[in-house]
């Protein structure tokens, strides 16, 4: 074997360094996958030597029987290299932004496979043509932020904000939403937004003359708030879904009818448990080193405010690309999206360090648990039984999907219910995307 095995992006996989996060327990995994963990798990190790040989006995028969037509996306956020292994096969690794576009734009890719959370699989799948099937590896891999958002905690909250506002509520839903919630964008005359385009989407609605119900992130709302300028003390924050969840009135939250009456926006109550570790003392102190510090806006404010760029992975991932040799880069964002770009930037003669990796701080810094539910037996044994005919239909993603993170549960929509989700949650996406490109 080479010394290094190249990906189209120039990402390696180092010889001898392993390749997976913390195996999955094997009941973690469905029963049709159960026989590819076994194999895996009975690896000598998880390095590429052992790894990759097992994986093109799975992977490559896959590319031959589908061809052209078959096409792997995974985020910037995976865990377990499985960024650097879909690249390898020829895929595409990108932001959520980027993944939502990609079956509309490729329509010759009828075998859409991604390695990434529901949401993002969703949301392709809204955008996708009739004749695109869009699977996910792992169902269960979930979002925390979606999970505190999901339709029966926020459907109650804006039932009650349209009867109180009626037309004048328009609803803009983060691109970690499911199809339902965009949905409820849609219906409201509202877009759907991703960190790397909420001022764009914010100031839009900023002109409709409506008051903007945000959902699901907070910090992104407020953050986005502080950017276009306006009036932090006229945002008002409706109750923590994690304690509350839908069950609350609109007399309940903080102010009361008269703050919601009087605010330009509301921020519904979740965030990303990811994000919300830093603070500003964490940045100055990167700093006071002579580090420059970037920071994803699913921050709080403080940090966003205190750092020297904020943005999204995008964002980051550019700023890395277009570093020179000796610069020195913190990074406050998912610490698997760190690891990769250290891994990058020492190639490049960048040192990179996450933001909460300070001495006496947490070392490392969390990445997501649950996307990382994708891991190498999810890609094997998916490719190998579509190639078969015999995909799980639980990893078959359609709009309007509910699946349950723990269980493996899937409430599935009826077609007529389908196709009414389609029309709301495809028009609130696709105005994000005219907004942004006028942008």
């Amino acid at each position: 074997m080479s010394t290094t095995t190249p990906t189209p992006s120039g990402l390696t996989l180092e010889p001898g360094v392993p390749i997976c996060q913390t195996d999955l327990p094997l009941d973690w995994y469905q029963d049709e996958l159960k026989p590819y963990a076994e194999e895996y798990l009975a690896l000598p190790d998880r390095t590429p030597e052992s790894v990759l040989p097992w994986l093109d006995g799975y992977v490559r028969p896959a590319q031959e029987h589908f061809g052209d037509s078959l096409l792997l996306l995974a985020h910037y956020y995976m865990g377990g290299e499985i960024v650097q292994l879909v690249e390898r096969y020829g895929g595409a690794v990108a932001d959520s932004y980027a993944l939502a576009l990609q079956a509309a734009r490729n329509p010759e890719k009828k075998v859409i496979v991604e390695s990434a959370v529901h949401f993002m699989a969703e949301s392709v799948a809204i955008l996708a043509h009739d004749d695109q099937d869009v699977w996910i590896t792992n169902p269960k891999a979930g979002c925390t932020m979606e999970m505190l958002a999901k339709d029966h905690m926020v459907l109650p909250a804006t039932d009650q904000l349209i009867e109180r506002y009626g037309d004048d509520l328009l609803v803009i839903a983060y691109m970690n939403t499911s199809g339902r919630i965009k949905s409820i964008a849609g219906s409201t005359g509202g877009a759907v937004c991703t960190s790397s385009n909420a001022h764009l989407v914010v100031d839009w609605a900023r002109k409709q003359n409506k008051k903007i119900l945000f959902v699901p992130d907070q910090h992104l709302g407020r953050n986005t708030a502080s950017r276009l300028g306006m009036d932090l003390d006229a945002l008002v924050t409706l109750p923590d879904p994690s304690v509350h969840g839908g069950n609350w009135t609109l007399d309940q939250v903080d102010g009361g009818l008269a703050a919601l009456d009087k605010a330009e926006m509301i921020l519904w109550g979740s965030s990303c448990g990811v994000h919300t570790i830093f603070d500003a003392d964490m940045v100055r102190w990167w700093q006071a080193r002579d580090w420059r510090v970037l920071i994803h806006p699913e921050s709080p404010l403080e940090p966003v405010l205190a750092a020297d760029g904020v943005g999204s992975t995008k964002y980051l991932w550019d700023q890395l690309l277009a570093a020179k040799p000796g610069d020195k880069l913190v990074i406050g964002t998912e610490g698997h999206f760190v690891r990769n770009a250290r891994r990058e930037g020492a190639k490049r003669g960048v040192e990179v360090r996450h933001l909460a990796e300070i001495p006496g701080r947490l070392s490392g810094g969390c990445g997501c648990a649950t996307m990382s539910r994708n891991d190498p037996p999810h890609l094997a044994g998916m490719l190998d039984l579509l190639r078969r005919g015999e995909a799980p239909s639980l990893n078959h993603v359609l709009a309007g999907d509910a699946v349950d993170e723990r269980t493996g549960r899937r409430d599935r929509l009826s077609e007529a219910e389908r196709a009414e989700l389609i029309g709301h949650a495809r028009a609130s996406l696709e105005r994000m995307i005219e907004i942004t490109e006028a942008g």
